[in-house]
């Protein structure tokens, strides 16, 4: 395999692996908006994102979400982005686990 080659195929595994990291992102927000039953214009006054941002996520279909939106989610959450991905990560292997 050409160098060329391997650096191609390491980026598309890398870009799998984020694709897959952003759709567990997007299903612990996902649960963190059917658990606090709340209608999605309250949740996102709550977590000082805009509603349109909140329908996005949860369309999960070609968004990017933002670190600034994950900032505010976890600013209002009291907690840090830290803890945030770690919750991520363990809510994406329990659901794995399902």
């Amino acid at each position: 395999m050409r160098a060329t080659d391997r650096v191609y195929f390491t980026c598309i595994i890398f870009i799998c692996l984020l694709m897959e990291y952003n759709k567990a992102i997007y299903n612990h927000i996902e649960h963190l908006w059917k658990a606090s039953e709340l209608s999605k214009r309250r949740f996102s006054i709550n977590h000082n994102i805009e509603e349109s941002t909140l329908r996005d996520i949860l369309k999960k279909k070609n968004y990017q979400i933002s670190l600034p939106t994950i900032y505010k989610i976890c600013e209002s959450r009291n907690i840090t982005p830290s803890e945030f991905f770690i919750e991520v990560e363990k809510f994406s292997k329990i659901k794995a686990r399902k």
